[in-house]
């Protein structure tokens, strides 16, 4: 019932002009900053990992907007995911290499973890009839699990697809000149995962199936960074990478992490800097968040 009750209260301030919608968002992101210790010392550990060059006092500033973004991309889902096709259309925008989206070349749309993701994963469907797959983990609440998979589904040939499900039904549409919509830019454990720079960083455990998904589906691989704006979102398409995949996963797994870095220099803020990205540790070296 809370979960239910929780959906209709997101739907109903979905009706809310955007910058109302958006200063609620402000307020409840500084209070969360200042109640939600926990978190909050995740993020600002992060950063300072990731940026030892930079000012405490910027890094501080970075983390408590992490917030408030965390909190009003929360709240958008209201509109994004119950609003009119129209609605959704004329607030989320996606721009870029646009024709990377043409013709039936199996192609793997590299999407990190920024807190526009969702919009992102409107934009690419509301531009392309191609087949749309995703992968997403089940939430262990089956209502907020059904809304996740409705909103995320609710426009083109959208298919989502468990991790437990395997690799099988991913490569099979892949190779029939799908779209794979991947975010494989988290801790996911020492499973599978190499130890790769990022930042500061010299050994984030990061998994390599974006080059490993791209070999085994013959696909080429683009990057859409989503980029939260006053007007709503807008999503950038890049170019396909060159030379990408090589025969060396670690060393695509280091390159995919250098394209993130760039990406998240434009916009700091705006990525998910409250998940413990540096969980898994090679052996023998202690947490970083002790």
């Amino acid at each position: 019932m809370m979960a239910r009750a929780g959906i209709a209260l997101l739907n109903l301030l979905g009706r809310l002009p955007l910058p109302a919608l958006r200063a609620l968002g402000r307020f409840i992101g500084r209070v969360l900053f200042v109640l939600a210790v926990p978190r909050r010392r995740v993020a600002l550990r992060n950063l300072a990992l990731c940026f030892p060059e930079v000012p405490e006092s910027q890094r501080r500033a970075w983390a408590r907007e992490s917030f408030v973004v965390f909190c009003q991309t929360f709240l958008d889902r209201g509109w994004l995911w119950s609003g009119s096709e129209a609605l959704v259309r004329s607030r989320v925008k996606l721009v870029g290499a646009l024709h990377e989206l043409e013709g039936d070349t199996p192609t793997i749309v590299f999407a990190p973890h920024f807190y526009s993701m969702d919009a992102g994963g409107l934009a690419l469907p509301l531009n392309t009839r191609r087949e749309f797959t995703s992968i997403f983990a089940t939430n262990p609440d089956p209502v907020l699990d059904a809304w996740f998979m409705a909103g995320r589904q609710r426009f083109g040939n959208v298919r989502m697809l468990n991790r437990a499900d395997g690799v099988k039904p991913i490569i099979s549409c892949l190779r029939k000149g799908g779209l794979l919509y991947l975010l494989p830019d988290m801790d996911y454990g020492r499973n599978d995962s190499v130890f790769v720079p990022f930042f500061a960083m010299r050994d984030a455990a990061t998994i390599p199936s974006l080059s490993r998904f791209a070999r085994l589906g013959r696909a080429k691989v683009v990057a859409l960074y989503s980029r939260m704006t006053p007007e709503g979102y807008v999503a950038e398409l890049t170019p396909a990478w060159d030379h990408f995949p090589t025969e060396d996963h670690v060393a695509d797994t280091a390159r995919m992490n250098r394209e993130l870095e760039a990406a998240i220099r434009t916009m700091p803020a705006q990525y998910y800097w409250v998940h413990k990205r540096f969980k898994t540790r090679p052996e023998g070296q202690d947490s970083v968040y002790q």
